[in-house]
């Protein structure tokens, strides 16, 4: 693994933790953007896809992986005393892994079509 790998699976595992810290920490000791919730949802879901298509270069594998964190965090949500369960932010966040794997993918495709040509 490349030094730049390294770094961006450092920065995948803290932005994971502080993405599920926000999800199920206190309400209060939330940060927020200022934007509406489901832009930051998707914003958050959007960045941790495309850092873990950084780190391991198979985007719908990772987009396999963390459809389903994605989902079990929304509904995780249910179990705690401040929070409710929410499908509409389900499927914002189901939406930004599924397009940034997307992106990703069209990106790689780009990219190894350029160097073989």
């Amino acid at each position: 693994m490349t030094r730049e790998r390294r770094w961006a699976a450092v920065l995948l595992a803290l932005f994971g933790a502080s993405l599920a810290y926000a999800a199920l920490g206190p309400a209060d000791w939330q940060v927020r953007l200022g934007l509406h919730w489901l832009i930051e949802h998707f914003l958050g879901f959007f960045v941790l896809t495309l850092l873990a298509c950084r780190v391991y270069p198979q985007p719908m594998r990772v987009a396999a992986v963390l459809l389903p964190v994605a989902l079990g965090l929304e509904a995780a949500q249910a179990v705690t005393p401040d929070r409710t369960a929410d499908v509409a932010t389900a499927l914002v966040a189901a939406a930004a892994v599924a397009s940034a794997a997307l992106v990703a993918d069209a990106f790689l495709f780009w990219r190894k079509r350029r160097e073989g040509i």
